[in-house]
């Protein structure tokens, strides 16, 4: 026994002994992990915690439109903002950027109230946190879930010129400068402003006082009363407008709302701004009876800025605008800029209603809001010009633009994950062709129903119940499923198919398409197979017949005639690209040259069937030379949208070839391709006697000097200098006046472009002024370039808003092309740091800069230049980069695989 006990303390003493090994083993591992995951402070995070809700905030600012002693330009402010506490906390984060605080009297940058019966608690730190963009007050106890309070604070801000927040704009009148304070707050500059809970979900009631110059007017999203605006409706912090300027209106009625247009005082004398009140009227009636919903403001103010960098904003009740984008003269004015500023007004009142009333929880979900608003934008300015057919302009406007993009393996889907949306540069990379373009193919004939009840049926049910209804209910259309099904594999997933249709056997399939089919190694994963469920509506021999919905699979078999053409996506109301069996695409061309039949395609799909054939072959479907034959038929084509989609894609082959041996032949025969159309032309405005009123006949012209047609080249020199001789009058038509300058500074000297620099600064009107800024880019002239580069570093000569554009038109100049990419790679970090909301046009410098890249020397330059600057990074601009490099390896394995081809059918097509 004593034995047996003396085992069993040793055998207990093992178990304690083994017991604290384990224990201690478990702690230090437990030590470990902790140290090896990083705790985030609140503040540290990008996103504002769920703890406090803002009901209204009480603003008061004073811009200072005279410099100070030190300078400067500067805004003083005071707000308070009242919200309640939703969950238990005792810190509190809002957003600042940019403002110097006043510190109270218990040396805190704010002071915090109790609206209620309990006591606030009284804050036990403050301090400003630059990198995530938050003041930051931690407390001494902690705020009351129910309980409201009110936050008080007194600051300081900059009045730059950056377009950002509020910010400066300046312009000259009758010799005079004067300042404008304006703002731009859209999607997180609201913060450098006041300090503000600044997301999109955060709605508040606004309520603004502006102090100003006497002489001077002040604006914000609600009417005036007396010396502050009536509140504002409940909205996010993104859409609030505030401006002082020294303009004049023009006004109208439309019911009970009141619609005005501001700018500059001899811009509306001069009647400039007629043609957008004329338009708001009917568009706002338009879209009150396609929303079902009333107007909800008493007014309707739209204003243009000489300093903006966005086309326009969509502020509830004061939208913003770029001079070019909303004023209009009949006497300098192209229909460009006509159907531009119609289009653009659209979009913009959409917003009213989709995006200001009813609007996204966060920015993971901007194609909801842009890509409805683009697309209705067409509804409306067709209903406010119903002869114009502007509907057609989206295939090529929107659907080609958008494909060109999604085509790469660095897209992404329309809709992101809200997770990965958390920085503001993140939050401008959103803003992109995608968010905007896609939704708007005409598929979405069903996806514009579907957002159109989205709106109806948000107020009550929210999005996800919505999106879990079934479509057979609303509608009667026949649908393969539920709106969630179909809808998820265009949202959820990035890309889109190629249909191709196989009229030997009848059968139809699906494939994602990929314009560098070797890049399907960096495609992401996808729940949904990148498989689609497509509508596919054709016709054979003309004759329209029953649409397929085609989710793997389909057969023709029993529905097809032999030898009979087929043609798919009728009037391209789906986003797919076609192809077909060889067979049939020989058909289709013998179809598009015969000339008494050839309209039986419809305008849209000979546009289309140029622009699928040159992808296709880009992506190795079908051989380039099919896609180049598809351009033969134009010299029997005077239609504008087929000719503009041929000469976009031609325009990659120019890309590509304009610095080899295949540029000569090439411009050869697009010089053949398009002599019958500027005869065509030249006869029926009685040798250009007559207005040229239409694209095409622009097209004409643009095309046959560029491709060295001597008597167009002679006629554009001729017309430029005439007006050389007598600055003050113009006899050139506005809608030819781009294509005539860049034509004859192309040919011309010194002495051509100087002139059109002095008239470029003398400007009075914004969208002469933009022709002739972009034309100044077409000189052959390399010391010109170099110098029209330098000129966008001095805000003097190249306004903010155009300096990235500016480089763009001389980086698509083949002469301007290397120096604007040396020029990028030398002052990336000026750039990047003084273009201030600027950056958002990154994405679009990048790109620009790039296109013509097809070399192994300059795809190692594109990830030199990515290397060298990681550290200073590329904001919006991130993606666009890492596209760029995509789409350079491809241009270099294309050009390597299809140089020879296209140069033998070039020299086989002149001969």
């Amino acid at each position: 026994m004593e034995k047996s006990c003396k085992i069993s303390k040793f055998f207990i003493l093992c178990v304690v002994l083994g017991v604290l090994s384990v224990a201690t083993i478990v702690t230090l591992w437990a030590i470990a992990l902790t140290d090896s995951v990083e705790i985030v402070a609140p503040w540290d995070k990008y996103r504002l915690p769920d703890t406090l809700k803002p009901d209204h905030y009480n603003l008061t600012l004073w811009p200072r439109l005279t410099v100070n002693a030190q300078g400067l330009y500067i805004f003083t402010g005071k707000s308070y903002v009242v919200f309640q506490c939703v969950k238990e906390t005792d810190l509190i984060l809002i957003h600042s950027n940019k403002l110097n605080y006043t510190k109270w009297g218990d040396d805190h940058l704010a002071k915090l109230s109790a609206l209620g019966s309990i006591p606030a608690p009284t804050i036990k730190k403050s301090w400003l946190q630059p990198t995530t963009q938050f003041l930051v007050l931690e407390l001494n106890g902690k705020l009351a879930v129910g309980e409201s309070y009110q936050l008080d604070t007194v600051f300081v801000g900059e009045l730059a010129d950056d377009l950002a927040g509020f910010y400066r704009s300046e312009y000259e009148e009758d010799g005079v400068k004067k300042v404008i304070a304006t703002s731009q707050m859209h999607p997180t500059h609201t913060r450098k402003t006041f300090p503000c809970f600044d997301e999109p979900a955060r709605k508040a009631v606004f309520h603004i006082t502006l102090l100003h110059p006497c002489g001077t007017v002040a604006l914000s999203n609600e009417a005036v009363t007396q010396t502050r605006f009536e509140p504002t409706k409940s909205m996010s912090t993104y859409l609030l407008a505030l401006i002082v300027c020294d303009y004049s209106f023009i006004s109208a009625r439309e019911g009970d709302i009141l619609i005005r247009i501001w700018a500059r005082r001899k811009s509306i004398s001069e009647g400039h701004g007629e043609y957008a009140l004329n338009l708001t009227g009917p568009i706002l009636s338009f879209f009150e009876v396609y929303y079902n919903t009333t107007y909800p403001l008493s007014k309707s103010d739209q204003i243009a800025l000489p300093d903006f960098y966005f086309g326009a904003m969509e502020n509830w009740g004061l939208v913003t605008y770029r001079e070019t984008n909303l004023l209009y003269d009949p006497l300098t004015s192209s229909n460009g800029n006509k159907e531009r500023t119609a289009t653009i007004i659209a979009h913009e009142l959409a917003h009213m209603w989709f995006g200001n009333l009813v609007t996204l929880r966060w920015w993971n979900e901007v194609w909801l809001n842009e890509g409805f608003a683009s697309y209705v934008s067409y509804l409306g300015a067709d209903y406010a010009e119903s002869t114009w057919n502007v509907k057609d302009l989206i295939v090529l406007d929107e659907v080609h633009r958008v494909f060109a993009v999604d085509a790469l393996a660095s897209s992404h889907p329309l809709s992101s994950k809200d997770d990965d949306i958390q920085k503001p540069e993140q939050i401008s990379e959103q803003f992109d062709v995608i968010s905007y373009s896609k939704v708007n193919i005409r598929q979405l004939s069903l996806c514009t129903f579907l957002l159109l009840n989205l709106f109806r049926l948000t107020m009550t049910k929210g999005l996800n119940n919505y999106l879990l209804m079934t479509f057979h209910d609303a509608s009667d259309m026949e649908l393969p499923g539920t709106v969630h099904d179909i809808m998820n594999r265009w949202v959820l997933q990035m890309g889109f198919p190629v249909v191709t249709i196989n009229t030997a056997t009848g059968l139809i399939t699906q494939k994602h398409f990929l314009l560098d089919p070797d890049s399907v190694g960096s495609v992401p994963p996808s729940d949904f197979k990148y498989e689609w469920i497509v509508p596919i509506k054709w016709m054979e021999a003309g004759v329209v017949q029953k649409e397929i919905w085609l989710l793997e699979k389909e057969a023709l078999n029993n529905k097809l005639t032999s030898g009979h053409w087929v043609l798919a996506n009728i009037n391209v109301t789906g986003y797919y690209r076609v192809n077909y069996d060889l067979g049939n695409w020989e058909r289709l061309l013998f179809q598009l040259n015969s000339s008494h039949v050839r309209r039986v395609i419809p305008v849209i799909n000979r546009a289309q069937l140029v622009d699928d054939a040159f992808n296709l072959a880009r992506a190795k479907f079908i051989p380039t030379t099919l896609a180049l034959k598809t351009t033969k038929y134009l010299s029997k084509e005077i239609e504008y949208v087929p000719w503009e989609s041929a000469l976009n894609n031609l325009d990659y082959f120019y890309l590509m070839f304009d610095r080899t041996e295949v540029y000569g032949t090439m411009q050869h025969y697009v010089r053949n391709l398009v002599t019958p159309l500027f005869q065509h032309f030249k006869t029926i405005t009685a040798d250009w006697s007559k207005v040229p009123d239409g694209y095409n006949q622009v097209n004409a012209i643009r095309m046959a000097c560029s491709s060295g047609l001597v008597e167009c080249q002679n006629l554009t020199k001729s017309w430029y200098s005439q007006w050389k001789a007598d600055p003050d009058n113009n006899l050139i038509h506005p809608n030819l006046r781009m294509t005539v300058y860049c034509s004859a500074i192309a040919a011309g000297g010194a002495a051509e472009w100087d002139f059109g620099w002095n008239m470029f600064k003398t400007a009075t009107i914004a969208s002469d002024a933009d022709k002739l800024m972009s034309s100044l880019a077409c000189t052959k002239d390399h010391e010109l370039l170099n110098k029209y580069l330098r000129y966008t570093l001095d805000s003097d000569k190249i306004r903010k808003q155009d300096a990235t554009s500016v480089i763009v038109y001389i980086s698509s100049n083949v002469q301007g092309q290397t120096l604007a990419w040396d020029f990028v790679t030398q002052n990336w970090e000026y750039m990047f740091t003084q273009y201030g909301v600027g950056s958002f046009s990154f994405a679009n410098l990048i790109s620009g800069v790039t296109m013509r890249f097809s070399t192994k020397a300059e795809l190692e330059q594109l990830q030199k230049f990515k290397e060298d600057n990681s550290k200073i990074g590329f904001g919006s601009g991130t993606l666009a980069l890492e596209q760029a490099i995509e789409r350079t390896t491809a241009n270099i394995k294309w050009v390597d695989e299809n140089k020879n081809k296209v140069w033998e059918w070039f020299l086989s097509e002149i001969a």
